[in-house]
């Protein structure tokens, strides 16, 4: 079975891109997951955080943003001494705010997905990559998308993370054309 390229042996990697990578997602929770996790994962692997994912649920009440909008200064503090999470107050803090930003938005627009995905007209954009190399690392989606969340206020989302988001969310189906998963996420997107 012929996979993107960067999915590699890891069972944990193949998972995620078999299951979830690239898989349209209009859950508000489910979309501030992996808006943190993409934040986490800046100037680290993604390897790295998704072996991290199961804590980083634990230690951010399954993403409810309503529950993670209230963490205070000793729940940081907390979250600082817990090795199963990136110990960066920096992307900590971030995380907190980005919860109270995605409560703001929801009250805004009705839905932090129905915000996100006004990015792509509601509809994921589907590429056509022979190879990773050809993948962008940013798109003038992604930069629309970074600059009005900073308007916003929220935290580590550069137009680079803001792709990778998209990618993940399936805002943007970046599977390669000889990957099994491009026809079928495609296909689930129409």
């Amino acid at each position: 079975m012929k996979r993107c390229g960067w999915v590699g042996e890891d069972p944990l990697m193949i998972a995620y891109h078999d299951g979830e990578w690239g898989v349209p997602s209009r859950s508000d929770r489910h979309l501030f997951e992996l808006l943190t996790l993409e934040g986490a994962q800046a100037g680290l692997s993604w390897s790295t955080i998704l072996k991290k994912r199961e804590n980083y649920r634990r230690a951010f009440r399954g993403f409810d943003p309503a529950r993670v909008a209230r963490f205070d200064e000793r729940d940081v503090e907390a979250l600082l001494l817990d090795a199963g999470i990136v110990r960066h107050r920096g992307k900590i803090e971030s995380t907190i705010n980005n919860a109270r930003k995605v409560l703001e938005v929801q009250a805004e627009a009705g839905s932090f997905a129905g915000y996100v995905w006004s990015f792509v007209g509601g509809t994921p954009i589907v590429n056509r990559w022979k190879s990773p190399s050809e993948l962008p690392s940013e798109t003038p989606e992604s930069h629309e998308m970074s600059r009005d969340m900073r308007r916003r206020g929220f935290r580590f989302v550069g137009p680079t993370t803001c792709y990778s988001f998209m990618q993940a969310a399936g805002l943007a189906n970046d599977h390669e054309l000889s990957c099994y998963r491009h026809p079928e996420i495609a296909g689930s997107a129409r």
